[in-house]
């Protein structure tokens, strides 16, 4: 579409925001665009004033955040949560198979955010057809690890890497860890994977002249992953190479107060996360839902998914 003359793109993009804004209305989008106003001249104070908004937004409406994204809502829980113990909160993951489309975004989310390699993935989204014909229908359902309390995966390890921390969450100690692979076994839920030390740029060849061969490629798979809070560079016989592996709720996210790369990205909404000793959370509220479930309740692993059917 051309521009109208004397119109600069500039003013183009805010002429796009005023409509935006008045499309959006009132509440917490409305507050969303405003900050986006303020962002490129000066982020903490777009930041700050983003808050205050949310604040007053809060106020003026008896506390009713039903007017938020509901990704703001839970990363505003997260926040009070971590204020608290962590004996005092439980984490858990609700997956609502209502909303879920099957657009793997969560698994691609998860590959980019922990530079997972090939053969490794913390959350594949399984296919499901039900009924019987002609009454049939297709189901997608995302599959992360289940953060058992009762995880079958942990007393089966000969060297303790794997066990549950102060969190509740289940993790691997990739120092502690020899590749036995005893806990993939163990797993009922298939949620854990062994990595081999593969890149996707392996089959790449080596040449002068290539814009990028895998010698360029690689320095992105090469990078250093922050799992667990730590920087580990992935590089010949060095940890996690070699290791067991497994989604961990993106703990080094939900330490500085971020939200799981999985659900921030579900484009329908349809993955939360909180803390479900919260009795306000917006994950207390759904897992009261009648219409809950938990994968494989009868072998007794306690798991903290939800799905919602």
């Amino acid at each position: 579409m051309t521009e109208p003359q004397g119109t600069s793109s500039i003013d183009a993009g805010l002429n796009r925001r005023s409509f935006l804004r008045k499309l959006a209305g009132a509440g917490g989008a409305a507050v969303a665009l405003q900050a986006l106003d303020q962002l490129a001249a000066d982020p903490a104070q777009a930041l700050a004033s983003y808050e205050a908004q949310i604040q007053e937004l809060s106020s003026t409406s008896g506390g009713d955040l039903s007017k938020l994204d509901v990704l703001e809502r839970m990363r505003r829980e997260l926040v009070r949560a971590l204020e608290k113990p962590p004996e005092e909160r439980r984490w858990v993951m609700v997956i609502d198979l209502r909303k879920c489309v099957g657009c793997h975004a969560c698994t691609i989310a998860c590959v980019a955010e922990n530079r997972l390699p090939p053969g490794v993935v913390y959350r594949p989204v399984l296919e499901e057809e039900w009924g019987v014909y002609p009454n049939v229908g297709r189901r997608f359902v995302p599959r992360p690890c289940m953060q058992c309390d009762k995880p079958p995966c942990t007393p089966v390890c000969p060297v303790n890497a794997t066990y549950k921390n102060v969190d509740g969450v289940v993790v691997v100690d990739y120092d502690q860890c020899i590749g036995c692979r005893a806990c993939l076994t163990a797993c009922p839920y298939g949620a854990r994977t062994s990595d081999f030390g593969l890149t996707y740029n392996e089959p790449n060849p080596v040449a002068d002249g290539l814009i990028a061969g895998r010698t360029v490629a690689e320095g992105y798979e090469r990078a250093p992953s922050f799992e667990y809070g730590e920087a580990r560079p992935r590089q010949e016989r060095t940890s996690p190479i070699g290791n067991a592996r497994k989604c961990h709720f993106c703990l080094h996210r939900i330490a500085v107060g971020e939200l799981p790369a999985c659900v921030t990205t579900c484009i329908g909404r349809a993955t939360l996360f909180g803390d479900a000793n919260d009795p306000a959370s917006l994950v207390a509220e759904m897992i009261a839902q009648p219409n809950v479930i938990r994968l494989k309740e009868e072998l007794g692993t306690e798991p903290r998914v939800y799905y919602l059917l």
